[in-house]
């Protein structure tokens, strides 16, 4: 099966991104569009999930805009995470249907898609048992949180390759208390990838999990007025 795979290559607001989903989701239950996979990167963010609770976020208001940090509610699961510049976001929109994973089984594969990312660049990373995400022997490496309509997902998958450690103090991660996060950078040191040698990487996997056959669509940046040629683009699959 063929799917469009969105490069973007400048950090966007949570409200920009999500709005990208929200119209290619619409486009992809009509069927106007096929399979699609943002990757992309956020301006820092703490997002609420749906089982988010207030004590989650550990720093008042005024701190969190000191820390130009945006709070925002999110239609996902999951509680409380953190989203900045040197984090991989993948936001896969595509319909489940017969030959692939229910609900429980796209978590797994989204699961894999990390571990094996990790995997790339010489990191071991698991998953644990009744938990969502993959881990490494230092801390939590990927959060996961998804949501479907009428069977096609959206929201998806965080992966730390060299964000700013000091956001993830201003939560409780995924509600987990005491939860230590890992990050590329953090394991590997000067060794550390370029965002788009991940990315890259993701994309492959992603695929060969899914079973997909990817196009690549580069853009640099995402803004309200090239929405529309975006839009264009995955619709001729050029």
């Amino acid at each position: 099966m063929n799917a469009n795979a969105i490069f973007i290559n400048r950090p966007v607001p949570y409200r920009d991104g999500l709005v990208l989903q929200e119209i290619i989701l619409e486009k992809r239950i009509r069927d106007e569009i096929a399979d699609t996979v943002i990757f992309l990167e956020h301006l820092p963010v703490i997002t609420l999930g749906v089982r988010s609770k207030p004590e989650q976020v550990l720093l008042p208001a005024d701190e969190l805009r000191a820390r130009r940090i945006e709070l925002t509610e999110s239609s996902r699961g999951g509680a409380a995470t953190f989203h900045c510049p040197g984090q991989l976001v993948m936001y896969p929109v595509i319909k489940l249907g017969a030959g692939k994973a229910d609900a429980h089984g796209y978590l797994h594969n989204l699961e894999e898609v990390a571990i094996r990312t990790a995997a790339g660049f010489g990191i071991a990373a698991c998953r644990r048992p009744g938990m969502t995400g993959a881990w490494t022997e230092i801390g939590k490496l990927s959060a996961i949180g998804v949501r479907f309509k009428r069977w096609v997902t959206w929201h998806g998958m965080s992966f730390n390759v060299k964000p700013d450690m000091a956001g993830f103090d201003a939560i409780i991660p995924c509600g987990l208390k005491g939860e230590k996060i890992a990050s590329l950078e953090l394991i590997l040191g000067p060794r550390c990838p370029a965002m788009a040698a991940v990315r890259q990487s993701m994309a492959g996997h992603f695929a060969a999990v899914f079973g997909h056959k990817i196009s690549i669509l580069h853009r640099s940046s995402l803004t309200p007025g090239n929405i529309s040629a975006l839009l264009d683009l995955l619709k001729t699959g050029r």
